[in-house]
């Protein structure tokens, strides 16, 4: 093993489908998964699959699909969440399982009512019984940032002598200093010594998950547990992004700590996982923020055109992001489009193809330049579509300076059209409630965002919403050059979403 590799463990699609409105289908998980091996990621956490079917089934399809990355499931210490765990990852070449309790005497007295003999015990017995369906388990002390020191030596020792080989030691609430942390992984990498890998679980409560994390490796972590984009509960996780660029920039005095990730990979995958959940990274987010490479000032803008080092400590295309190119145009044939997507990161099947190929070509019909960005979300929309029970086939919209808007819309169901019309206050308002009117289905908007895919007047909008159908909140996208159409795809989107989900449950 070497002991200067950093064994990077992603939790995008575990911890970071717990941000507010991330939840992902299995489809979309599954493109995030394949897009995560691209980028050279070593451990994968591909759900909790004890939470619900819907999650058992998208790690399950992610296992199958795999080939080299370890394929992990997130487990309370409880039996049937590490045997749905277990069964879950079976057909993966890799597994892992991942189990978890609490060591704070917060946690253990409020949540889990338990005396601390009483955690080691339950501890050791899920070690025990993950290790029937796997070699590879790790355990994780919950709340470790704000739990006795003694008692982690004595729980984590218990695991490693039940089978544990990975012991992860998380600031489950992003409490710590970045010298307390150095502190407490030092302690305990100096105690387990070689006879598990430590790992280091960093929330960004105070905005200091990457700089915690950076500590914990100097302290003898070997293996970090980050999101992409820096997603997760309330402020977030370690950004896996800023990890790895900054033990790449600053080898200095980093060096021989290293990690496989393939950083050209590193833009796509940002912008697959924020296409896919709706989330964009703040503008002047770190490595992957649409302003990280932007120059304003005339001195820096100066300085640049001179030397790009003078304020430029990563080049954009250290990450794949130098390029907003020109790709296509509406004479590009279909064999060009195929190596395009290819050059993107994209494989898709001969039907895919198909499909995407029209839609593309749709596309340069209505707008003069199409650029990276806009196949990246075009083909993302296209792969991770759920059944389309509803389709939209006409909208038009009428403003009156009475303040009111009508939007008359045909959609189809089952081949069959039905066409409606409604008004509204304002434009928007009144599209949603057409197709409320249309479709039998009301829902409550909770969330509506616009952005631009790429740059120019005629820039492709995507448009993401949430909507609540009765207890059940999904989400929808759109993307058009007419930032209305996009937004009625985009809640046509949410409708057939909420409309699979039932389906599925039924």
């Amino acid at each position: 093993m070497d002991k200067n590799k950093i064994i990077i463990f992603d939790t995008t699609l575990r911890d970071g489908e717990q941000s507010p409105g991330a939840s992902m289908n299995t489809e979309e998980k599954i493109q995030i998964a394949l897009q995560l091996e691209r980028l050279g990621v070593d451990v994968m956490e591909a759900g909790f699959a004890a939470a619900s079917a819907g999650d058992f089934d998208a790690i399950n399809q992610i296992a199958k699909q795999a080939e080299n990355i370890r394929v992990a499931s997130l487990a309370r210490a409880i039996e049937r969440d590490i045997k749905a765990a277990g069964d879950s990852i079976a057909p993966a070449r890799n597994r892992r399982i991942h189990t978890f309790i609490a060591t704070s005497p917060i946690h253990m007295e409020f949540k889990l009512k338990m005396k601390p003999d009483e955690v080691v015990a339950r501890a050791v017995d899920a070690i025990k019984y993950a290790r029937t369906f796997v070699e590879d388990v790790e355990f994780s002390c919950e709340d470790a940032g704000r739990s006795d020191i003694s008692f982690l030596k004595e729980i984590c020792a218990a695991a490693v002598e039940a089978g544990a080989t990975t012991l992860n030691l998380p600031d489950t609430v992003g409490f710590m200093l970045p010298s307390e942390i150095y502190a407490m992984i030092k302690e305990m990498s100096d105690f387990i010594g070689d006879r598990a890998i430590i790992s280091a679980h960093n929330h960004n409560d105070l905005g200091l998950a990457t700089a915690n994390t950076l500590e914990c490796i100097k302290a003898g972590a070997r293996q970090v547990e980050c999101t992409v984009n820096g997603l997760g509960e309330r402020a977030g996780n370690a950004a896996l992004e800023e990890i790895v660029m900054a033990l790449r920039t600053r080898a200095d005095a980093l060096a021989p700590l290293h990690t496989d990730i393939v950083a050209k990979e590193i833009y796509a995958t940002s912008r697959l996982v924020a296409g896919i959940t709706g989330i964009e990274p703040q503008p002047n987010k770190a490595i992957v923020g649409k302003n990280a490479f932007a120059h304003e000032s005339g001195i820096h803008q100066d300085g640049v055109l001179k030397n790009a080092r003078t304020y430029e400590i990563i080049s954009a295309e250290e990450i794949g992001a130098a390029k907003n190119n020109l790709v296509l145009g509406k004479h590009s044939g279909r064999h060009a489009f195929r190596d395009k997507l290819i050059e993107l990161g994209f494989d898709l099947a001969e039907d895919e193809l198909n499909a995407a190929f029209i839609k593309f070509k749709d596309l340069c019909d209505k707008k003069k330049e199409v650029f990276d960005d806009d196949i990246r979300a075009l083909i993302g929309a296209q792969i991770a579509k759920i059944p389309e029970v509803y389709t939209i086939e006409t909208l038009t919209t009428a403003s009156s300076t009475l303040g009111h808007t009508t939007a008359a819309i045909t959609i189809k169901k089952d081949g069959e059209p039905i066409s409606e019309a409604a008004l509204g206050h304002g434009t928007v308002d009144a599209i949603f409630k057409v197709i409320d009117r249309a479709s039998g289905n009301v829902g409550e908007l909770k969330d509506y965002k616009v952005s631009a895919v790429s740059k120019g007047k005629d820039a492709l909008a995507k448009v993401d919403v949430k909507v609540a159908y009765g207890d059940k909140t999904v989400i929808g996208h759109g993307l058009d050059v007419d930032t209305m159409t996009a937004s009625a795809k985009a809640y046509i989107g949410a409708l057939n979403s909420y409309l699979h989900m039932l389906s599925t449950q039924n």
